[in-house]
Formats: C-alpha cells, sequence, structure tokens
C-alpha cells in the first residue's frame, strides 16, 4: 500500500490566528490538490510559539472547539486524512495537542504532548507519556510532538504496536537544526519505520520539513527558508522490505516477527 503524505511547512506569524488559519486550509487544499492522502501542520501553527501564558491560554480550547470542528469538517469537504495541532485547554491546565482526524471527520485521536522543552514548562502541561497507535483508512499511524521524539522510547512503543509512519508536529529552532537533521533519521532506522517531521518556517524555526525511509535515508526535504507544502509517496511494503535486510525489531523480539 502507498499513499502521498504532505507536510504543511508554513510561517506561524505571532498571534495572528486568523490569518495563520487562512493560510493553513489555503495550505491543505492546495496540498489535497495535489493527491495527498494525509496532510499534516506543524505544532502551535495557528499561534506561533513565541507568546506569553495569557496570550496561549486566550487562544486555548477544547478538543471539541473551532479549531478542530474547522477541520473535522474540511476532512469530509476534502475526503483526506488531517492531523492537526492546536491548543488544548481543559479546565486551567494547557497542553500542546495535536488531533487526528478521518476523511469521515470522525476524530480519532487527541494526542497531547508528553515531553515539554525549556520555557514550555512555564505555560503548557505534559501529556501522559501513552502513546497510542492511530488506525486511520491511509495506515497505522503515530503521533509525537517536536521534543517527544528526541527520546528513543515513545518511538519503540510506537513501533512495537505496528505503527507504519511515526508523524512529528514541531516548531523546531535554527541552533536546534543538528538534532533535527540526526534524531528524525534516527527514530526511523531505530524502529524501521517512515518518519514524517513537519517544522514551521521563519520566527527563528529551521525549517526543513523531512519524510524519512525506514532505512534512516531522506526521501524529502523542504527548504531552510520559506514555507513549503512538501509532498511525497509513502510506500508501507518499504518497511518489510528494510525489517528482512535490517532485523532490529526481530532481534529484540528474540526473532518473533513484529
Amino acid at each position: 500500500m502507498s499513499i502521498l503524505v504532505a507536510a504543511i511547512q508554513m510561517h506561524s506569524v505571532p498571534n495572528q490566528p486568523m490569518k495563520n488559519l487562512n493560510t493553513a486550509l489555503k495550505m491543505v487544499r492546495n496540498a489535497r490538490s495535489q493527491g495527498a492522502g494525509i496532510i499534516v501542520l506543524p505544532e502551535l501553527w495557528k499561534s506561533g510559539y513565541y507568546l506569553s501564558k495569557e496570550e496561549f491560554g486566550f487562544l486555548g480550547e477544547n478538543k471539541k472547539g473551532s479549531t478542530v470542528r474547522k477541520f473535522q469538517e474540511l476532512a469530509m469537504e476534502l475526503g483526506v486524512v488531517l492531523v492537526v495541532p492546536f491548543i488544548e485547554k481543559e479546565e486551567k491546565n494547557l497542553y500542546i495537542s495535536t488531533a487526528v482526524i478521518e476523511k469521515s471527520g470522525d476524530l480519532l485521536a487527541c494526542y497531547r504532548k508528553s515531553f515539554l522543552w525549556g520555557r514550555e514548562k512555564e505555560t503548557f502541561s505534559p501529556g501522559e507519556r501513552e502513546y497510542e497507535a492511530v488506525q486511520t483508512s491511509v495506515g497505522n499511524i503515530g503521533i509525537l510532538i517536536c521534543y517527544d521524539i528526541e527520546f528513543p522510547e515513545p518511538s519503540r512503543h510506537l513501533a512495537l504496536q505496528g505503527v507504519e509512519l511515526i508523524i512529528a508536529p514541531s516548531v523546531w529552532s535554527i541552533p536546534a537544526e543538528p538534532r533535527w537533521d540526526i534524531q528524525l533519521p534516527a527514530r526511523a532506522l531505530d524502529n524501521t519505520v517512515f518518519v514524517l517531521g513537519v517544522n514551521t518556517a521563519y520566527e527563528g524555526s529551521c525549517g526543513k520539513s523531512k519524510l524519512i525511509a525506514p532505512d534512516g535515508r531522506v526521501l524529502a526535504e523542504a527548504p531552510a527558508n520559506e514555507p513549503c507544502i512538501l509532498i511525497h509517496e509513502v510506500n508501507f511494503d518499504l518497511i518489510r522490505e528494510t525489517r528482512k535486510k535490517i532485523p532490529y525489531l526481530r532481534d529484540l523480539n528474540n526473532g518473533q516477527p513484529i
């Protein structure tokens, strides 16, 4: 089975949610017109990254709020699976969350970022360290958000559940660019799965959204310094072929296939 995946590398203008929403909607429609079967937006795309706690709080909503509903309607209209980060608010807590929306418009999962980087700890609460596979019509996927993918354990946990594609919506900085170039291929190779890292452009981000093959090769990469729709084919048969040559998971499981 193969699908076209799309990473929306957009410029998230700080504290301009409606402008960013309109940009995202336009880019999602564009990606779908090019045949993408699953489309992913970056972390904090609607708000930007460098806001105050009060500003983030003002933009927080629950998973039945207007942002998720808007993309549920869009998923149904376009017939596409959407992966949409949003600022989730529950009582007094804020989370960096991501909704997985089926082409039917059904909300399949809502994952909360579990590892918070630096100043994020002053604003957001961490989600539970529970990593669950999400079965979609285009494949078995897992969601990790930005810093989550720097830890090997969450990716391994997803791979052992049969996840074929790990998606990492991110705001990854220019100083951390070397780690972006190392960690994504490492997680793909560690687990012989596809990894899609979706970053923002400008505002201190390094861009370079990328799709990694199960053997760690970079299959496609966006520019470092401009908005871009990165679209590339994912052929899940490559996972089985790679695992015959690189049997990490089989050997981990005492010779039994995963």
